[in-house]
């Protein structure tokens, strides 16, 4: 285990982890959690994710700042105190500086915490530090911030690599309705190249670093005026 890098020192490559603040009901979720926090960690990455420290999302930020990489959890206030296991002394210092909706606090020993007022800033903000997104297990928010990001990759917001974990299978019926949706006209078949699937942690790794941009994607112009 190498020594925690200062959270001020911000790598040059970040991905973005999407996952649950839960556990599931299978340890394989878990273990792919941290496995993936010691991959990133080992190519020198960093991790954005949702700020909590409970569940999938607590299991790869740990591994990610034990390992010695930069971990920058991004938190709307109200959900400090459902996905947050620290202390209530802590939590309460996190929630003094919702006022301003910048607040920066150490959360635990996994880096810092950005403390945001609402949903749709977290997203923002973790969309603009990372360069790739990945999509772990997880319920509706992992769900619906996963499919946000394939969305502005389809409008030609960014054209950063997408990569769903497809941890035993976990995504197989997701994946069954997007085939579906190409079969039925109302997705582009090269848009579906937009995200890869891995099955595991080394194919993650390898998946964002020999993505390539799909043709096909709208050419829009998102450039303020």
């Amino acid at each position: 285990m190498t020594t925690p890098t200062d959270i001020t020192n911000t790598p040059d490559n970040i991905v973005c982890v999407f996952c649950g603040s839960s556990f599931g009901n299978s340890t394989e979720f878990a273990d792919f959690a941290t496995k993936l926090g010691e991959s990133i960690a080992s190519k020198n990455w960093g991790l954005v994710y949702g700020g909590g420290s409970t569940g999938l999302m607590g299991a790869v930020a740990k591994a990610v700042h034990n390992n010695g990489s930069y971990v920058h959890g991004i938190i709307p206030s109200s959900l400090v105190s459902k996905e947050r296991k620290s202390s209530d002394e802590l939590n309460n210092e996190l929630k003094k500086s919702i006022d301003n909706h910048n607040g920066i606090t150490p959360i635990d020993e996994y880096g810092k915490t950005t403390v945001v007022k609402d949903m749709h800033t977290r997203k923002k903000l973790m969309g603009q530090e990372a360069q790739a997104f990945i999509a772990l297990p997880g319920g509706y928010g992992t769900l619906e911030e996963i499919m946000e990001i394939i969305t502005w990759s389809q409008l030609g917001i960014h054209n950063k690599p997408i990569v769903f974990a497809n941890v035993n299978g976990f995504y197989d019926e997701l994946l069954k309705f997007i085939s579906s949706s190409i079969k039925s006209g109302f997705i582009n078949v090269k848009n579906g190249d937009i995200f890869k699937v891995a099955k595991s942690v080394d194919d993650v790794i390898r998946l964002i670093e020999e993505y390539q941009v799909p043709d096909g994607r709208f050419n829009l112009n998102w450039e303020e005026s």
